[in-house]
């Protein structure tokens, strides 16, 4: 099933999401679904609040070679693709400041300083705990998709006013009904 993807404002995007009890086959079909409506969304990750689910799941999948990754340098991570629930991050390490973009603020992009390199925490489908690092734009993807999970937009770590022109720019694309 392809989701429709939430835009902000809708309140799930800034509300931290409830963690995931249960591992069924319920919710491996919601993260295969996931998947599906990511890639046809053109994204690389895609948080279960971006669909309307307020839960703590999370999909990624940096296999496609995007122009925001670094130089296209061909690192390892690029094969990647993972499901992460109930995550969180355990440890950062160096800092990178790169244009991001989000499914839930289509054709808005800018500058976000985040950490080069993650190790993150979380369970898969069945309910199992590993960790796994990412770098790059795989770091930045975990980072962003958690976030979402945490109630918070990648608009939130860029100054107060180009924060405020862009949700200008929203409301009046709004009023106009292209948004």
């Amino acid at each position: 099933m392809i989701y429709s993807i939430v835009k902000y404002p809708e309140a799930v995007l800034e509300t931290p999401a409830g963690d995931v009890t249960e591992f069924n086959s319920g919710l491996a079909k919601l993260v295969e679904d996931m998947f599906e409506s990511m890639h046809v969304a053109r994204g690389v990750g895609l948080a279960a609040p971006q669909i309307g689910i307020s839960q703590r799941v999370a999909v990624i999948d940096c296999s496609i070679d995007h122009d925001d990754d670094d130089a296209g340098n061909g690192d390892k991570q690029k094969a990647q693709r993972v499901a992460i629930i109930n995550p969180e991050i355990i440890h950062r390490e160096g800092r990178v400041n790169q244009q991001e973009g989000c499914l839930s603020l289509p054709d808005i992009r800018e500058n976000v300083t985040r950490a080069k390199k993650v190790r993150v925490r979380a369970q898969n489908v069945k309910g199992e705990w590993f960790e796994m690092e990412g770098e790059n734009l795989f770091a930045r993807a975990f980072q962003h998709e958690i976030d979402h999970l945490n109630g918070i937009l990648f608009i939130r770590h860029v100054s107060a006013l180009k924060r405020d022109l862009i949700k200008r720019r929203i409301r009046k694309l709004i009023k106009e009904g292209n948004w």
